[in-house]
């Protein structure tokens, strides 16, 4: 980005000297002497070119000591250019259940499908942060390591879904083991895992309180969602014919009570999302609340503009001085 700068602007004070010296000259002209004779008409001649243009020599030197004005101002063109870098920044493990409850329709399409599109924008906002994705059912496993490839992590976002890798089930302490295994040797200033479920712990080996207690030690902050409405939701029950899912109603379970305390533990902070638009608002709120401080270094490069202009006043005056002393010499 270009843009023309003055490095000393209190310069063009002195364009008031302008008028000043233009008043200066037309009381000089009426200051000159003057003889009275009874006639000129003896000596009427027709003015050359030469002469009409004399009274213009004042103009030369008017716009050369502009340029001189203009040359003690420094102008100056400005690039400036700019670099961002994160300097103190923060390691996100998101734990996503996908069990087959995820797949209940009380969130549109379902509670899977909205989830994948909030955190599919919402690591799209945070451009100088490593965000890494673990899945889990019963059981977790890494979907995608802590990266800063922003693509890469989308990607892996974009392709959950329950496909039966995983037996079904709620296993939020593996999960949440599996998310403080990914960020255990980070050396980010902030490590902090968002913990999303739908249901109650009901599978796996690890206790959540004992992978929280194992996440505090580490020094990792979680943020725990507990996924659904409030109420009965329609629920996979059973495949169909077609290969599909029959849905019913069913009451939506969720531990509260777990996820305040595994948050708690941690210095995190429970939400719940019992619809689209506060699902949304919750990784909107985890978002300003994990700030990454970024420094931004800008560059100048400068272009001295004044040379120019120094030497279009030479030149002027030069050229003023001598029509004076030739074309222009006289006596007086």
């Amino acid at each position: 980005m270009k843009e023309v700068s003055f490095l000393n602007p209190e310069f063009f004070w002195l364009f008031l000297l302008l008028p000043a010296a233009i008043a200066w000259q037309f009381w000089k002209r009426k200051q000159s002497a003057t003889l009275k004779i009874s006639s000129v008409r003896g000596f009427k001649a027709e003015k050359s070119l030469a002469a009409k243009l004399k009274p213009y020599l004042f103009v030369l030197r008017l716009l050369a000591l502009s340029s001189l004005i203009i040359a003690m101002a420094r102008p100056r063109k400005v690039d400036i250019s700019s670099q961002t870098k994160s300097t103190k920044g923060v390691d996100i493990v998101m734990a996503i259940d996908v069990s087959g409850s995820m797949l209940a329709k009380d969130l549109k399409p379902n509670r899977m499908e909205a989830l994948k599109k909030v955190a599919e924008n919402f690591v799209a906002g945070r451009p100088n942060d490593r965000i890494g994705i673990v899945v889990y059912a019963s059981e977790a496993y890494t979907k995608t390591p802590v990266t800063s490839d922003k693509a890469i992590v989308q990607d892996a976002i974009r392709s959950i879904k329950y496909d039966n890798v995983l037996q079904d089930g709620t296993g939020i302490g593996m999960g949440l083991t599996t998310a403080v295994n990914r960020l255990k040797d980070s050396k980010a200033k902030s490590k902090v895992i968002i913990l999303l479920t739908d249901g109650v712990n009901n599978a796996g080996f690890i206790e959540p309180e004992t992978a929280s207690q194992i996440a505090k030690e580490y020094g990792i902050k979680v943020y725990t969602i507990g996924i659904g409405t409030n109420g009965d939701a329609m629920f996979p029950y059973a495949y169909a014919p077609n290969g599909g899912f029959l849905f019913r109603m069913m009451p939506v379970e969720i531990d509260v009570t777990l996820l305040k305390t595994i948050a708690k533990n941690t210095g995190g902070k429970y939400f719940r999302a019992n619809n689209n638009s506060k699902l949304e608002a919750i990784y909107n709120e985890i978002n300003k609340l994990e700030t990454t401080e970024i420094q931004e270094l800008k560059f100048y490069d400068y272009d001295e503009k004044f040379r120019p202009f120094v030497w279009i006043a030479g030149l002027l005056l030069l050229l003023e001085f001598g029509l004076r002393n030739t074309v222009y010499r006289s006596f007086i």
